[in-house]
């Protein structure tokens, strides 16, 4: 048996962050990880010669690590390699050419005009300037503070600034607002696409999220040794402040006494104990199994309101065909059909779009390494990973799918040379267990989404929680603010 002040369950983004805000500040820590990496989603996979990461890939808002960073007494910037992007993504809709989307607002704008013509590139204008208002808006009254409720919100943002808060349409779904900027169905599609980034359907989710735009705007960078180096650096700062890291520590179940959270439990049969715990789990984990002698703190998300899951292969392949970039989204033929078929019919899209992230493309397009692409090949799922597994025959026929799309859009995949590793939802369960393979915890459909997760502090004294499922959301750099929130809320309990 040990005793330490703080115990964090979990070394994702999340827990990573909450472990060196509090090490900085003089705590003793011991970090809790099952699996014998850190990161959580942000992990690799190995195929062939290749390390390929299977779980995030984009990184913005880095701002939220160099705070995380300065903070600690180091820098972001010398401890994680990174180039900025000049382009953000590419696009394909059909084999008559590709779209780049562009860090340089005024070159997308040209190129709008170009491809979509003159209303639309007006459109992206006023899109642009909407998207900002929005993030600046939300950036430090919600996503880098303490939960609001609604009203709460109102008065950060100021009461007075009606106008303000009319502006961040949260009554209009993405999808009806977009029309408005953009006559071109495929412009919609491409900047509806950012809800699933929250794990949501552009249908259902509020116009809130035209922030992302934003996000994506001020910066998206490569990081040098893929995403899960980044979770590297994290571990490394945080051992070297004096984190107890310990890999290979499953948490079978957290310890009450006398009303108080004491301790974690660990399936190997130790116990570790406690001031506070710190939970960076999916909150539906938290069911009455999991806790000694107390009720548990959280309700967990419905299926009927789990985000997205996913089908995924990491692939090593030669192409042809498709000029790919880092990263490249090949668009269905019938978006609505697609979100309907996730969220009302529980089923996987027959005609999906995919998402390919070619890990060895610079931001040339260029090959950095090798012949062959190292890929992330995703399309989006429903959350059933908890109750149904999908059959041999039903993946190949999604691969299937999903080779035809990219074959549409001119992206050849040599299949003799393909060696792939493929991941769906009950496999994501089983990494991420209680989430039913949902990715992003609650979908944010609705206004009300976003206020119903819950903030880091629980009515079980000394219990605290943090990650995807709870505020600010999902993202890599949502899941390091509710760490990082946890860390404060702490301070502010001691």
């Amino acid at each position: 048996m040990s005793t330490n002040n703080t115990v964090i369950v979990g070394a994702g983004m999340a827990g990573l962050a909450a472990a060196i805000r509090l090490a900085a500040r003089g705590e003793p820590v011991t970090l809790l990880e099952k699996q014998t990496y850190p990161g959580g989603k942000m992990r690799q996979l190995q195929v062939a010669d290749a390390l390929i990461d299977a779980g995030p890939t984009v990184f913005t808002m880095k701002w939220v690590f160099d705070q995380l960073f300065d903070e600690s007494g180091d820098s972001f910037d010398v401890s994680v390699g990174l180039n900025k992007a000049d382009t953000l993504a590419r696009h394909a809709w059909d084999n008559q050419g590709s779209f780049d989307l562009h860090a340089d607002r005024g070159q997308t704008e040209a190129a709008i005009g170009d491809f979509f013509g003159a209303r639309s590139a007006t459109g992206y204008r006023e899109f642009c300037a909407d998207a900002r208002s929005i993030f600046e808006t939300l950036q430090y009254t919600f996503m880098a503070a303490t939960r609001p409720n609604p009203m709460q919100l109102s008065y950060r943002i100021g009461l007075h600034r009606l106008p303000t808060l009319w502006n961040l349409k949260p009554f209009h779904t993405l999808w009806q607002v977009l029309d408005s900027y953009f006559p071109d169905p495929r412009l919609q599609q491409l900047f509806g696409r950012y809800a699933t980034y929250v794990g949501s359907s552009p249908f259902q989710a509020p116009a809130t999220l035209m922030l992302i735009a934003h996000v994506e705007q001020e910066g998206v960078w490569y990081i040098d040794g893929g995403m899960h180096a980044l979770a590297l650096a994290m571990r490394d700062r945080a051992t070297s402040l004096g984190v107890d890291f310990r890999p290979d520590s499953e948490v079978s179940g957290i310890i009450v006494e006398s009303g108080s959270a004491v301790g974690v439990a660990l399936t190997s049969g130790e116990e570790v104990r406690g001031e506070r715990i710190v939970y960076c789990g999916d909150i539906s984990r938290l069911n009455a199994d999991y806790f000694s002698n107390a009720k548990s703190p959280t309700s967990p998300v419905k299926p009927k309101h789990r985000a997205l899951s996913a089908i995924t292969w990491n692939v090593v392949a030669k192409t042809s065909d498709f000029p790919l970039h880092r990263h490249n989204v090949f668009f269905s033929g019938d978006y609505p059909a697609e979100f309907e078929a996730i969220f009302q019919n529980g089923q996987v899209p027959i005609e999906p779009t995919v998402y390919v992230c070619a890990q060895n493309r610079n931001d040339n397009s260029q090959l950095i390494s090798g012949e062959k692409d190292h890929m992330l090949c995703l399309i989006n799922a429903p959350a059933f990973g908890d109750s149904r597994r999908l059959t041999k025959f039903e993946m190949e026929t999604h691969w299937g799918a999903t080779s035809a799309k990219m074959n549409q859009c001119g992206l050849k995949l040599e299949r003799a040379e393909r060696q792939a590793t493929a991941t769906q939802p009950v496999d994501f369960n089983e990494l991420f267990p209680g989430s039913g393979g949902a990715l992003y915890g609650r979908a944010s459909h609705g206004w009300l989404a976003s206020f119903q997760r819950p903030g880091s502090k629980t009515a079980l004294p000394g219990f605290y929680i943090a990650g995807g499922s709870t505020h600010p959301g999902a993202g890599v750099p949502m899941a390091t603010l509710s760490g990082m929130l946890a860390a404060e809320q702490i301070r502010q309990d001691c």
